[in-house]
């Protein structure tokens, strides 16, 4: 199969991984037609996409773009993030998440069935799994909520309704960098940090779960893990599952004097009990050996940097505001 994709559509690239992902992609296939996929609404602009504006859950209009385009290569980032226990939030999750996907790849399956369909699925999907070590892409899928159900089973979906498809399914580690949503721990740290430093709150920071221990990443590791997989060989048909890992696990409240060590004002931290997630498992750590040996891909950058970057961001954030 050809890797000189023609016909790009992206979904989810108005989000975080998006705004990292879309620039990437365009640099690597600069020729192809490459159509962004946005909510009604939506403003956001990639450079060098077409915005076009859909539901991901709406049938009609996906079937008309997918029929239009024919893309060679779909990549669906587009996904509820939210991790909650209420009823709402669990049925607009499997609306968006196995709903959405489910309506994208008939699309697929009508208009383009050879396609390349990349599905960004979730470290979460493993679940329960964590308390027995270091997750491959060979470990029990044992997911622990409605976000992780959902993904896992559109895993499960895929290969069904897009049986002749080029499948590559990532299960990206926890991945941050500036610009992610402070609703997740380390933007939230360095936020609350640069707000300390700047007076405009008091020296306590308020966290979660201090024990947890996580792969953490950052943003552009995991989109140059994404390239390197479009990039690999391949056939029609073929399936592959990939984890993307550092392999290395960092506790949060160690990642906390990482922080402390880069701020420039003392602080505190006090235990929010509304942060704190029942279900969290003590350890979530992964083996990306299957995609380096594939590809060849390693994390190149650090947690230092990203504590760096993230502390940058969120005073460059401050300063912005203050002008």
């Amino acid at each position: 199969m050809s890797l000189r994709y023609q016909r790009i559509l992206l979904t989810g690239g108005t989000g975080f991984v998006g705004g990292y992902l879309a620039p990437a992609i365009a640099a690597a296939w600069p020729g192809a037609d490459r159509v962004l996929l946005r909510r009604p609404g939506e403003r956001v602009l990639r450079e060098g996409w077409r915005p076009l504006d859909a539901e991901v859950t709406d049938s009609d209009a996906i079937g008309r773009i997918v029929a239009d385009l024919k893309p060679d290569l779909v990549l669906h980032l587009a996904a509820q993030a939210a991790i909650g226990a209420t009823a709402e939030i669990a049925e607009a999750t499997w609306r968006v998440n196995f709903g959405g996907t489910l309506e994208l790849a008939h699309a697929c399956q009508r208009a383009c069935a050879t396609t390349t369909f990349f599905f960004v699925s979730s470290s979460e999907v493993y679940g329960w799994s964590f308390r027995d070590g270091v997750a491959t892409e060979d470990t029990w899928l044992r997911p622990m909520n409605a976000y992780a159900r959902a993904k896992a089973a559109a895993e499960s979906m895929l290969p069904d309704v897009l049986p002749q498809a080029r499948l590559i399914i990532a299960r990206p580690f926890n991945h941050t960098g500036p610009g992610q949503d402070v609703r997740f721990v380390l933007p939230s740290l360095a936020q609350q940090i640069a707000d300390v430093e700047a007076g405009r709150r008091p020296p306590r920071l308020e966290l979660g779960n201090l024990e947890a221990s996580r792969d953490f990443l950052d943003v552009r590791d995991v989109c140059d893990a994404y390239i390197a997989m479009l990039q690999a060989p391949t056939t029609p048909g073929e399936r592959s599952v990939y984890n993307v890992a550092s392999g290395a696990s960092y506790r949060i409240a160690d990642l906390v004097e990482k922080f402390r060590a880069h701020a420039r004002a003392p602080f505190e931290v006090t235990i929010d009990p509304k942060r704190l997630r029942p279900s969290d498992v003590p350890v979530a750590v992964g083996s990306a050996k299957r995609l380096e040996q594939a590809t060849g891909w390693k994390p190149t950058i650090g947690v230092d940097a990203i504590v760096e970057a993230l502390l940058a961001h969120w005073r460059a954030v401050g300063a912005s505001a203050r002008a």
